[in-house]
């Protein structure tokens, strides 16, 4: 099995990227970004985001898994309910930031994923892909570009699914999570010594996606 671990900031363009690289080389993508989304979600229905306690002891009723369709792509079912749309707005994207500096909800998902890798040539992306969830990736890449780009195009995302967003406001957003991701006790987001450096700022999403099959195929 090939494994390549894709780490990097929020709004790098990891899953998008990803996703499009594991179509062109008929791998399974795996976005386990979108698992701790789901726990926030899990939680923030629960009504335990911001109670740690109660957010662990919900994990043993949560069921999260992830389903592929015929062409590769993923859903992400959480306690039996596709969930895929809902884990994408702004306030799960922060609650999904929080949760991952849990140690419970890390230890809770590794399992997971590690299992799906095992079993398929995969693409997975995260924050700590290449140095917990799969340190022997024949291939690690840290997939990033600036703060202000990043935000840059996660504002036309939104905008083009008509939410009412100031730049400005994504872009605290944006430096808020690399801070949160940078700074956290458990697995912080940090490229590994092994890694290659992939930086999109001045590239088009098709060179992105070029330029991550050229890493994975040895050719860059």
């Amino acid at each position: 099995m090939i494994n390549v671990a894709i780490d990097g900031p929020a709004g790098a363009g990891k899953s998008t990227i990803a996703r499009a690289a594991s179509k062109r080389l008929g791998f399974i993508y795996v976005d386990t970004g979108a698992l701790y989304r789901a726990v926030a979600l899990d939680a923030a229905r629960n009504g335990v985001l911001n109670d740690k306690d109660g957010l662990v002891k919900m994990l043993e009723s949560t069921d999260v898994s992830l389903k592929f369709d015929e062409n590769g792509n993923q859903c992400v079912i959480l306690n039996g309910e596709d969930v895929s749309p809902q884990i994408r707005t702004p306030e799960i994207s922060m609650g999904a930031s929080k949760v991952s500096s849990i140690p419970e909800v890390r230890a809770f998902l590794l399992d997971l994923q590690r299992s799906i890798a095992a079993k398929n040539d995969v693409i997975m992306d995260g924050r700590d892909i290449g140095s917990v969830v799969l340190p022997n990736a024949q291939v690690k890449i840290f997939l990033t570009a600036s703060p202000e780009k990043r935000a840059e195009r996660r504002y036309k995302e939104l905008i083009e699914k008509g939410e009412s967003v100031m730049y400005e406001d994504v872009l605290a957003d944006v430096n808020q999570r690399d801070y949160q991701d940078s700074h956290r006790e458990i697995a912080p987001m940090r490229p590994c010594a092994d890694s290659v450096i992939a930086d999109t700022s001045d590239l088009t999403l098709d060179e992105s996606i070029e330029l991550i099959i050229k890493i994975i195929k040895g050719e860059e």
